[in-house]
Parts: C-alpha cells; sequence; structure tokens
C-alpha cells in the first residue's frame, strides 16, 4: 500500500483549514452544545432497529404466507440500511456519545448487518476518509469488475453500459460483504493495518468468523428452524432484503463521490498529493438535497457528505447546521463547495458521471 501525504505551499490553504474549524468550534461554543448525539440520535437508534427487527420477529412468530413476508423483508432491508447509515456510521466515527462504551455498543450494530466492525472502521474510517476519491487508496472507487468507478482505472467495452446495469450490481454491496470481509481482513493484516489500530490479527479474524456464523445462523438458520418456509424461501428473502440494503446503501455514497464536479485527484509527485487534506476533501465530495429534512433523518445526514468528510466526529444531527458555515467560508476563501440541490439532480448526476467513466 502506498503512503500518500497532502502537502500544500499555499499558505492560503493553511489559513482556511484554521479558519474553518475555528468558525464551526464557535458555533458550539455559542450555542453551548455539545458536537455529539442528543436525544434525536437515542430515538432514531430505536426507530431504526425496529425498523429492521420487527419484521423478522414477525416472520419467525407469526404464520403467514411467503407473499406477506415479501414486504416485511423489503422493509427489513429498509431499516437495515437505516442502522447502517443513522446508528451505526456515527457510533463507528466515535461521534454518538461522548462516552466511548456507548460508541462501542451502538458500532456493534455492524454485526447485525452481517457486516464487521473492525473492517469498517479501517477501510471507511482509516482509508476512505483519509484519501478520498485516491485510486488505489480509497476502496470506495475501487473498480470491480463490470463497474468502472474511477477515471484512473483501465476501461473495458462493458463499462459503456454500466449507467444501465450499475444499480442492479449496486443491491450486492452486503451481500458481496459477507465473504469480502475476509479477503479484506487478511490484506489489513498483511499490510500491517491491523496492527496499526493496535488490534491482534489473529484475534481479529476470530472474532470475525464467529460474528458472520452468528449472523446467518440468525438471519438464515432460525427461519429454517422456526417456520415452514423451505430452503429457497428462506434464502430469497434473505436475498431480496440484502439487495434492498445493497440499493440504498451504495446510492447514498455514490451521490456524494462519483457526480460531475467532483475530482479524482493524483499524486504530483510521488507519495504527495499538493493540497491540505481540508482542501482535498472539499474537492473530492459533494453535498446533496440539503433542504430534504427526511433524507438528511433516514440517511444519517449523509446527504450532507463535505460536513461530515471535515468533521467526522461531529454527530450527524448537527450537520444542517454547520453546512452554511461551511459553505459561507469556503466561499470567502475561493474554494470549490459542490451540492446537488436536489436527490433527483444529483441521482441524474451520478448516472452521467457513470456514463462519462463508462466511455473513457
Amino acid at each position: 500500500m502506498r503512503n500518500i501525504k497532502f502537502k500544500s505551499s499555499d499558505k492560503m490553504q493553511a489559513q482556511f483549514a484554521a479558519a474553518l474549524r475555528a468558525n464551526v468550534d464557535n458555533y458550539f461554543k455559542e450555542k453551548a452544545i455539545s458536537p455529539k448525539g442528543n436525544w434525536g440520535m437515542t430515538l432514531k437508534s430505536a426507530t431504526m432497529l425496529a425498523i429492521y427487527l420487527l419484521p423478522f420477529l414477525l416472520i419467525l412468530f407469526v404464520p403467514m404466507s411467503a407473499w406477506l413476508v415479501l414486504p416485511l423483508v423489503v422493509i427489513m432491508g429498509i431499516g437495515k440500511a437505516g442502522v447502517g447509515m443513522g446508528v451505526m456510521h456515527d457510533a463507528a466515527h466515535g461521534s454518538y456519545s461522548r462516552k466511548r462504551w456507548v460508541n462501542d455498543l451502538m458500532s456493534a450494530n455492524m454485526y447485525l448487518l452481517g457486516a464487521n466492525v473492525f473492517n469498517w472502521q479501517v477501510q471507511h474510517n482509516v482509508l476512505h476518509h483519509t484519501y478520498t476519491n485516491i485510486e488505489g487508496m480509497d476502496g470506495d472507487i475501487a473498480s470491480r469488475g463490470p463497474i468502472r468507478l474511477s477515471e484512473h482505472a483501465p476501461a473495458l467495452k462493458i463499462h459503456r453500459y454500466q449507467h444501465w446495469y450499475a444499480f442492479f450490481l449496486y443491491g450486492l454491496m452486503t451481500l458481496s460483504k459477507l465473504v469480502k470481509d475476509f479477503t479484506q481482513l487478511h490484506d489489513f493484516n498483511k499490510w500491517g493495518l491491523t496492527r496499526g489500530q493496535r488490534r491482534n490479527p489473529a484475534m481479529e479474524v476470530v472474532k470475525l468468523v464467529v460474528f458472520k456464523a452468528a449472523y446467518l445462523f440468525a438471519a438464515i438458520g432460525l427461519p429454517l428452524m422456526m417456520t415452514n418456509f423451505n430452503a429457497w424461501q428462506v434464502l430469497a428473502g434473505f436475498f431480496i432484503m440484502h439487495w434492498v440494503t445493497g440499493v440504498i446503501l451504495s446510492i447514498v455514497f455514490q451521490l456524494a463521490h462519483v457526480v460531475e464536479g467532483v475530482e479524482q485527484p493524483l499524486e504530483k509527485s510521488e507519495g504527495i498529493i499538493e493540497n491540505d487534506w481540508i482542501v482535498h476533501e472539499l474537492q473530492t465530495t459533494a453535498d446533496f438535497a440539503r433542504d430534504n429534512r427526511f433524507l438528511g433523518w433516514y440517511t444519517g445526514g449523509l446527504n450532507f457528505q463535505i460536513e461530515h468528510h471535515l468533521f467526522p466526529h461531529i454527530c450527524h444531527v448537527h450537520y444542517r447546521h454547520i453546512a452554511p458555515i461551511v459553505e459561507r467560508t469556503a466561499n470567502e476563501y475561493g474554494y470549490p463547495y459542490i451540492v446537488k440541490p436536489t436527490f433527483i439532480n444529483a441521482l441524474a448526476s451520478h448516472v452521467q458521471r457513470l456514463k462519462e467513466l463508462g466511455t473513457a
């Protein structure tokens, strides 16, 4: 893995970074509020977990036909995505609460989604947040077979059609993580990232196996044991639930980093990105649908991705309030602040970007 550093000889960038941090800090000082979560986070956590788990309990304990199960597994998929975006995500960043044990507890909801907390913290918190949109470092733009998300990756003939089929493949995101977590953890152990996070590589492998087995037993084993559905019906419901979750999560993530106007920079010299990290994040991230309160609530503020990337230690319940501060400061110093006004605008921009990447 490459070692990349952010360096800028432009003193204005350092001044901007300092001013931006000061302006956001002053907001919390003036309001006399904590940058962490509030009672709204507790209520949202209970709501999202209920949307995910209550339909599952109904399936297990209330006899019903397969046709009645179908809308329930779709609701489970919606709730599962909501738990990931609106509960686990903040906790894994340490922004859910000032108390570490609360963050650890709420980030453990990742296991309910079939994924691994440690893998997420390395791949997302460390790699994606540090090296956003950098080819070979940020796994979120890594080209995966028929999908090309990086302009620096090799282009194949099939990619010219990716704006048609990409959304179906997005639905395989969480299903692929059931297996990918094993290969990913192997890479983290090999690259020294696991020990770099002060974790024991062997223990992380054991935890991964145990929690994966527990999830599969609960999600597949219990319905086989406690209901009259046969194996293919249970597996079909499992697939539909994961597919719904994968589509939601993938689209929300892509609308922040793979849209028109967002850059995918390369090193100007070996191992060096010639920008302050804060400027780099502004160039590689976009907000969308900032006025859509329901979307902001459901996605855990991930439509305010600029604010999230710049201040991941701040809980998403505050993003709506600090976004104007970030935008105003960026404008004052002449740095980009990319925002798509609505969800539809952002989605159309992502489709256009898929076309551009597919015909490169």
